[in-house]
């Protein structure tokens, strides 16, 4: 399939992961190139980012603080509209409906056109993204589950409309990580953005050097653009919805 992002009926997106550089990681060129477009991007974030560091001197609420302050000018770099922080604990993410009401909130709150998130379940067969964080998963499955029908109903979480937060039917999923992709996205003009936010998250990357970051970006995408008549690409699996 051909990269056919720049249908004129939609114009906003949001994408929903667990942790702050998810995103950056799965689909920031696909954001990079859809901001570029005009369209109106939000990120959702559910967790609080308290975990991911192997410094034992390190403290949960020190971290989390962290990890928002990167995401936060990570999106100032892809030119977001918002970020929204869910916080809830990062590594013990579980699809749970306290989970579903918050981004059904925020998909009423932002109105998406296209939700993007991560494949919600794990792939053993060495395709898609492997045996997978659970928080990833758990993202995943919540999105999916707010977009259909919890985000669509009225009559679903009641209080969320007595709050003004009318309901909003997404048009198309784009699922991150899945061993099937039926949906490629040509980021050749946007790897610099891309990596240039990524590059944001420095706690993240280990110290690793710029440099190797770069290429292993740069490989990856240039392997799921084999075939498509792009450098670079980012892969996804889409699903319609009836509007």
């Amino acid at each position: 399939m051909t990269d056919e992002t720049q249908t004129e009926e939609f114009s906003r997106g949001m994408v929903v992961v667990a942790h702050a550089d998810d995103a950056e990681f799965g689909c920031s060129g696909t954001v990079a190139k859809l901001c570029s477009e005009g369209w109106e991007m939000v990120y959702v974030l559910c967790t609080d980012g308290s975990k991911g560091s192997s410094d034992r001197d390190m403290t949960q609420a020190k971290l989390s603080s962290i990890r928002r302050a990167e995401q936060t000018e990570a999106g100032k770099v892809l030119g977001l509209k918002d970020v929204a922080f869910l916080d809830h604990e990062d590594s013990m993410l579980q699809p749970t409906l306290e989970l579903r009401k918050d981004i059904a909130r925020e998909i009423r709150r932002h109105r998406p056109d296209v939700l993007i998130t991560t494949y919600p379940a794990r792939s053993l067969d060495g395709k898609g993204w492997g045996v997978g964080h659970p928080d990833h998963i758990a993202a995943g499955e919540a999105a999916l589950s707010a977009v259909f029908p919890s985000a669509r109903d009225h009559m679903t979480f009641p209080d969320l409309l007595e709050a003004g937060f009318e309901p909003h039917k997404v048009a198309e999923a784009w699922i991150m990580g899945h061993p099937e992709p039926d949906h490629w996205v040509d980021v050749t003009k946007h790897m610099d953005t891309s990596l240039n936010a990524l590059f944001k998250h420095t706690s993240q990357l280990s110290g690793r050097p710029e440099d190797e970051i770069r290429e292993m970006m740069k490989k990856g995408r240039r392997e799921r653009a084999i075939g498509k008549g792009m450098q670079y690409a980012e892969a996804f699996r889409k699903f319609t919805f009836n509007r």
